[in-house]
């Protein structure tokens, strides 16, 4: 199950307490203090892992407790530390906190690691507070309580290739043919409501990375349609293709549309690399004027038949090769 959003709790622990005591040996009637200093408490570490796609562990595991420090002991004997706690998350996972929603971690490489919540300190036993003046403290310092926080995780996938369009304009048939992926396939709107991924294989060991997300509608910027949910997984896409049916009455329209959706969620797609793909066309032939932008590309394809599948790939790669 595909996961791309959670709400997470975590409490670290708290240091232990220091400790109040005094040397009590054979022939040393007045011994001095002897009491050890408290564990400190278990910190909350998130770590990026390679080997996760989704959030499902944290959407089902909505808190996250560490350990406690110990309470130190006499004889100058420190309290055990408390149990840390690691979460990982799939690359491409950004946390925020709950409250303030400011960005915290953006987690692009595998084994990068952030402290979420750190333990509280251990506090201090009597033995530490000896001085010439006070040679026998009755006191010792409490441990710190730890940290507890709520935390967005929001997970938005790499890829070089991002497929935007209508629902139903053949974004799911186009990736199923140029990859493995498998994504539920049907000839009504909304059939896709996850986003996935597929690696398009060429040459003898190359490949770049398509995503497949959930059909854009009217107001999607605004969220309508879950339309922030599935935006945020083309934010670190290279290049965009806008996928709009050959037999559109007014591609152009479609288009501004699609990019209007794009710009007012977040400005930072008015400067990628971008492509139109006229989809469908064993349904239907090319417009005479389509009335669309001359510095963008145009391929019309068949996903069904394969036409044009190979001036499409060749299109892409020259792009992510040149930059444009």
């Amino acid at each position: 199950m595909f996961v791309d959003y959670a709400k997470v709790y975590l409490k670290a622990g708290n240091g232990g307490n220091g400790c109040v005591a005094f040397r009590r040996e054979k022939h040393v009637p007045k011994g001095g203090p002897s009491g050890g200093d408290g564990g400190k408490g278990g910190t909350i570490i998130v770590t990026a892992d390679s080997n996760l796609y989704t959030l499902q562990d944290l959407k089902y595991h909505k808190s996250y407790r560490a350990g406690h420090g110990r309470p130190g002991q006499g004889a100058r004997k420190s309290g055990a530390d408390g149990r840390d706690v690691e979460i990982k998350v799939p690359i491409g996972t950004v946390v925020l906190d709950a409250e303030s929603g400011h960005k915290l971690a953006d987690f692009s490489q595998d084994g990068q690691h952030f402290v979420a919540a750190k333990g509280g300190r251990g506090g201090r036993g009597n033995a530490t507070f000896v001085t010439p003046a006070k040679r026998a403290p009755r006191y010792a310092q409490p441990g710190e309580a730890g940290e507890e926080r709520n935390l967005f995780f929001e997970l938005k996938v790499f890829s070089d290739l991002g497929l935007v369009g209508l629902p139903n304009a053949g974004k799911s048939t186009l990736i199923s043919k140029l990859t493995s992926a498998k994504p539920k396939i049907a000839s009504y709107p909304f059939t896709t409501l996850i986003p996935n991924l597929g690696i398009v294989k060429y040459g003898e060991y190359r490949s770049f990375v398509m995503a497949d997300i959930p059909g854009l509608i009217e107001g999607a910027h605004h969220g309508k349609g879950l339309g922030h949910r599935f935006l945020r997984h083309l934010e670190r896409t290279r290049v965009l293709a806008f996928l709009i049916e050959i037999s559109d009455p007014d591609p152009r329209a479609t288009y501004e549309l699609l990019n209007r959706e794009l710009n007012q969620y977040q400005q930072q797609f008015e400067g990628k690399p971008r492509l139109i793909v006229l989809t469908k066309a064993d349904l239907g032939t090319e417009p005479a004027d389509l009335s669309l932008p001359d510095d963008i590309p145009v391929i019309s394809i068949s996903a069904v038949s394969g036409k044009g599948l190979e001036p499409l790939v060749n299109t892409v790669i020259r792009m992510l090769t040149n930059g444009k």
